[in-house]
């Protein structure tokens, strides 16, 4: 399922917070600097989508996210792979250790990871 990044904003907010009233989604994403209609319209289309659902609780809608925050980082990880590396994962690794420099712990995980990936190969 696709999400904008957006919509992104208002699901971080329901799956870090839990169910959520439009007000406490509304206060959840005050940083974005959006009106209370966009987070509205936000809300509206992610409901349409199935993403979220609303329920009644305390007399009260409340929403809730539907869409599991690992479904949606496994999408959006290879959405970012198939488009930019063909789907390679090698391309994507090259590709940050040549701009940036790895930090030792960061070269010591990858290297723990490739060596798991070994072992599970073997």
């Amino acid at each position: 399922m696709s999400v904008t990044p957006a919509e992104s904003q208002i699901m971080e907010a329901l799956w870090i917070q839990g169910p959520l009233t439009a007000s406490e989604v509304i206060a959840a994403v005050k940083d974005q600097d959006w009106g209370e209609a966009t987070v509205k319209t936000l809300i509206h289309r992610l409901l349409k989508r199935g993403a979220i659902r609303s329920e009644r609780a305390d007399g009260r809608t409340v929403y809730r996210a539907v869409l599991e925050r690992a479904a949606y980082v496994q999408a959006e990880s290879q959405s970012l792979l198939d488009r930019l590396f063909g789907g390679e994962v090698a391309p994507l690794v090259a590709h940050f250790a040549e701009r940036r420099s790895l930090k030792p712990a960061e070269i010591k995980r990858l290297r723990a990871l490739l060596d798991e990936l070994d072992d599970d190969a073997d």
